[in-house]
């Protein structure tokens, strides 16, 4: 390198970093315990900041730090394992000892580490060699180790709002040359979706191509990302949404929702499956022809693929969100579990048991059954269950859909069944 070359500048998320705690933009609800505990002059706890990409975790992280003034140690668990975690501890040990000065360090992406690796951060922060900050785009619930999590504070931080990328917007415009129209401003934090980073980044972009309009957004953003994954709280929490839609029969709301999947990229058949489980979940037999359905589409999304699979599931999604709605078969099979685990010791009866040999035609088997069909309107006066089981009702059916004529016909047999059994004396 060319000793008299100046070097590059840093990108220019990194230069709006905020550097006091009222500059910093959003989270009023994370930002007043904090002051709270830092004007306190309260031993600093451990923490981890939970919170999407771009929501200023790191930013609060240094701010903390240049508050206290407790020496800050940065690094990143994608690039880093159990040896730098040694040597930074090493170092905030020696630090201690010969300057009497703590070391915050911030682990970003903490939920990258392992089990074991975040096992070892736990004696140094208990001893206080370090004041651990973790940040996680993941909820710590599930990937920070509970050992580790009970000893730290967590707050959550939320995506930025559309507000306050704009005021982000303004000021970083106030400190370059380059000229926006409030309209090329608005475009940006369309795009950002609450990402301060990707604000930034994107104005940058759009700020060397020329004047910051509309248009040089769109050609430097090309196209929106939307945030998504595919086995944690994003995708969860997204279908979560969709289903919940679908249940509450609101078509419009469980489109969203599908749109928000797939054009993030989630795996189409993932939501055939879901609305299979749904059709009989939710539906069930107040229409019948639901599963069916959402059968259907999973073979028309195998087949076609995307992107014209999402003709598929927009059908089978309006169609299951505006059917009938009765969870009447799965309530049904979990009270019949509770009796099927708790007889399951009492046999079959005899009576519903198959006589294909001499000794069990001596035996009893098959004694007493009445073949359905011979009987009017294939009603017979004795039970299909264990005595242990008899006589509890599983199936409901509701009043919705085509449940109302089940429930019809199934009260119009029980009164026949019940007429039979003093005649035919049924077990």
């Amino acid at each position: 390198m060319d000793l008299f070359e100046k070097p590059a500048p840093s990108p220019l998320a990194d230069r709006m970093r905020p550097t006091t705690l009222e500059e910093f933009l959003g989270q009023e609800d994370v930002l007043r315990p904090l002051a709270k505990l830092l004007a306190s002059g309260a031993t600093l706890p451990s923490m981890i900041f939970w919170g999407p990409p771009g929501s200023g975790k790191t930013s609060l992280a240094r701010l903390i730090a240049a508050k206290t003034g407790l020496h800050f140690l940065q690094f990143s668990a994608v690039t880093s394992g159990v040896k730098e975690v040694k040597e930074a501890i090493e170092h905030a040990k020696w630090r201690r000892s010969t300057e009497g000065r703590g070391t915050i360090l911030f682990v970003d992406e903490i939920h990258r580490f392992n089990r074991a690796q975040q096992d070892a951060f736990l004696p140094h922060v208990e001893n206080g060699t370090i004041v651990l900050i973790g940040a996680t785009t993941e909820n710590p619930s599930f990937e920070v180790n509970s050992a580790l999590l009970s000893r730290c504070r967590v707050f959550v931080l939320r995506a930025l709002s559309s507000d306050e990328i704009l005021l982000l917007l303004r000021r970083a415009l106030e400190r370059q040359t380059w000229t926006g129209t409030d309209d090329a401003l608005g475009a940006i934090a369309e795009f950002a979706g609450g990402d301060a980073r990707t604000a930034l980044n994107l104005l940058e972009m759009a700020g060397g191509l020329g004047p910051i309009t509309p248009e040089s957004i769109r050609d430097a953003a090309q196209r929106k990302t939307l945030l998504h994954d595919r086995d944690r709280d994003r995708h969860y929490d997204t279908v979560s949404a969709y289903i919940k839609s679908m249940r509450g029969s609101d078509p419009d709301g469980a489109l969203y929702w599908l749109a928000r999947m797939l054009e993030a990229g989630e795996d189409p058949l993932f939501v055939a499956r879901r609305m299979a489980i749904f059709a009989s979940e939710d539906i069930g037999n107040a229409d019948p022809r639901a599963l069916t359905i959402a059968v259907a589409v999973r073979d028309a999304v195998h087949f076609l693929g995307m992107p014209e699979a999402f003709y598929a599931l927009a059908q089978g999604t309006t169609f299951l969100a505006t059917a009938p709605k009765s969870n009447a078969s799965g309530v049904a099979y979990l009270a019949a579990k509770e009796d099927a685990i708790r007889t399951a010791e009492e046999p079959v009866p005899l009576h519903l048991r198959n006589a294909v040999t001499g000794l069990m035609r001596e035996l009893g088997y098959g004694e007493g059954y009445e073949y359905a069909h011979n009987e009017p309107e294939a009603v017979v006066a004795h039970g299909h269950r264990p005595p242990g089981a008899e006589g509890r009702t599983y199936y409901r059916p509701t009043e919705r859909g085509y449940e109302a004529a089940i429930r019809k016909m199934m009260e119009e047999r029980r009164k026949k069944k019940e007429n039979l059994r003093p005649e035919k004396g049924g077990p």
